[in-house]
């Protein structure tokens, strides 16, 4: 078994068209920063490594949990770090330390992936031209994952991005089963039919999916059975429910209901258990663990969004005039959004009004007001102990599950139904971007759609340098314009819109220009301070086809 606890991908659930290569490892190395002195008063000795760190350097909007009183002391300060460090810093002198740019390309690239999709592929065009996608790790391992595929019965394609918390366990989990989720409730009733009739007489399955992954995403080969059948009583109870009849799909209702009903089977499968202890372990940290998910359909002109958390996705629209503009598709669920704000209150009594949400999260503990997983805030305490007693030791051992949240008396605080957006596209819209929240937390989204739009075109618009209340020197503000001219020279430096995007994310300075000095040494920084400065980062960058959504509104 891998050191991070998760199997490698294998071939998946038997109903997949696969034509992935061979996976590599699962972690993304970083390479380190030789100036350590620096930076052993904030080492944080973890006993629990899914508990985010309490710092006084880490701000806490960084933290997906606040860690509580009740298991604060484990995750404490390495004892006598001050002395330690004090008297480490004999042994190096402080010196500065850079990575050269073709060490920041390599990592920067390590993990984008590109699908183009074909012109004509002998039934219809795409209104999709295809994907840029990439990742950033912040933790180790990286707890956000990534998924992009074609549903092969409906033509529509599927893209999606999952921040996972507390551990990439459901994260991994929603990622690789969310789509099947989605696709089967697409399905009309004689598909279905089918499908389960090959199943029943040992006949090869019907393909429903085309997946478009990066060697290093993979699927959970020892949980693949324990999916498939979760997934079969989903569509068996589909068919049970469908009179026969043919009516028109509703996409919406298709998406609410997938994701309802995989965060349901997640929580079913934990308090079921499985006689394999690895498979056992395995449920019980995909449920214990969570991830937010934020997933596109796009099939023909009919974009459908549904999110659940707080990754976003913004529509990149061309002016009449060149310039870019940005459409938000989604909404975070968190204290920031009032409407979410009020939807949680109304759902428990008045007397919880003033605990339900405590310093903008939930019972003072979690950002998200939506997520997959995450049972410590779904089950009630009864079955959580009843779980957690009944099951492996690894998990009985764990504190933190054993943790009841403060203010626990009406479960279930927390939901995985995502709220879906429709958007008809328009020749005008150009691009796609779905991302987590490592990357809105550093980048404006104007200023995201501007640089993505710039780098599709190839074109800089001439505005005016802001330098806002910073005093330029006339050689600095020559310095701006010479990068500013490199820049226009070199803009297809980067051959993937999402890694564009992530070198901008990370190395940009306060004029909005990327600076070298500066990426590198974000990038130089060891694991554990990483997380300090930025949250992991996925992004999928979707180019939509203005010709073919032209000829649509024509045919009308």
């Amino acid at each position: 078994m891998p050191r991070s606890g998760i199997p490698v991908r294998s071939s998946g659930l038997p109903l997949i068209s696969d034509a992935m290569p061979a996976p590599t490892q699962l972690l993304f190395p970083l390479i380190r920063n030789c100036e350590l002195s620096r930076i052993y008063g904030t080492a944080c000795y973890c006993h629990h490594k899914h508990l985010c760190c309490s710092s006084p350097y880490l701000p806490q909007s960084r933290l997906r949990y606040t860690p509580h009183p009740a298991y604060a002391t484990f995750c404490r300060p390495k004892e006598n770090w001050w002395q330690y460090s004090q008297g480490r810093r004999y042994a190096s002198t402080p010196q500065k330390f850079y990575l050269t740019p073709p060490q920041v390309n390599s990592i920067l690239k390590a993990n984008e992936y590109s699908f183009k999709v074909p012109e004509f592929d002998g039934k219809n065009v795409s209104s999709v031209l295809g994907f840029d996608s990439n990742q950033l790790p912040a933790n180790a391992p990286i707890e956000d994952r990534r998924s992009a595929a074609t549903c092969l019965q409906t033509r529509g394609m599927l893209l999606g991005v999952f921040d996972g918390h507390a551990g990439c366990a459901c994260s991994q989990a929603v990622s690789e089963r969310l789509f099947y989720y989605i696709a089967v409730s697409l399905l009309p009733h004689e598909t279905l039919l089918e499908i389960e009739n090959a199943v029943e007489s040992g006949r090869a399955l019907l393909p429903i999916l085309q997946w478009h992954k990066h060697p290093n995403d993979y699927f959970s080969k020892e949980a693949s059975k324990l999916y498939f059948n979760s997934l079969r009583t989903y569509w068996q109870e589909l068919i049970d429910l469908n009179t026969g009849e043919s009516p028109d799909i509703d996409v919406k209702e298709a998406l609410i209901n997938a994701f309802k009903r995989l965060d349901n089977d997640i929580s079913l499968e934990a308090q079921v258990g499985d006689p394999n202890s690895f498979l056992n372990y395995l449920v019980l940290r995909v449920a214990f663990s969570g991830a937010t998910a934020c997933v596109a359909h796009v099939d023909g002109v009919d974009l459908h969004v549904a999110n659940t958390g707080d990754s976003r996705a913004m529509l990149g629209v061309q002016e009449e005039d060149g310039s870019w503009s940005a459409v938000t598709l989604s909404n975070d669920h968190n204290a920031q959004n009032e409407r979410e704000l009020e939807r949680l209150k109304l759902e428990h009594p008045k007397n919880e009004a003033k605990s339900v949400v405590k310093q903008d999260r939930l019972l003072g503990l979690l950002m998200p007001f939506r997520a997959f997983g995450d049972v410590k805030f779904k089950w009630s305490i009864d079955l959580q102990k009843r779980v957690i007693e009944s099951g492996p030791d690894q998990l009985n051992d764990n504190e933190y599950t054993k943790f009841i949240p403060p203010n626990y008396y009406t479960p279930p605080y927390l939901t995985a139904e995502p709220e879906v957006t429709y958007h008809r596209l328009r020749p005008q819209d150009k691009f796609l971007v779905l991302a987590t929240d490592g990357l809105w937390e550093t980048m404006h989204r104007q200023d995201v759609v501007r640089i993505v739009g710039e780098y599709l075109t190839g074109m800089h618009h001439q505005q005016p340098i802001a330098v806002g209340g910073y005093k330029v020197t006339l050689g600095q503000m020559h310095g701006l314009l010479t990068e500013r001219r490199a820049k226009m020279s070199s803009v297809f430096e980067d051959q993937n819109a999402a890694t564009h995007l992530i070198r901008h994310a990370v190395g940009n300075n306060e004029f909005g220009a990327v600076d070298h000095e500066r990426l590198s040494k974000m990038l130089s920084l060891p694991e554990e301070l990483a997380r300090m400065y930025r949250d992991d980062i996925t992004i999928i960058v979707v180019q939509f086809n203005s010709h073919v959504v032209g000829a649509y509104q024509n045919q009308e």
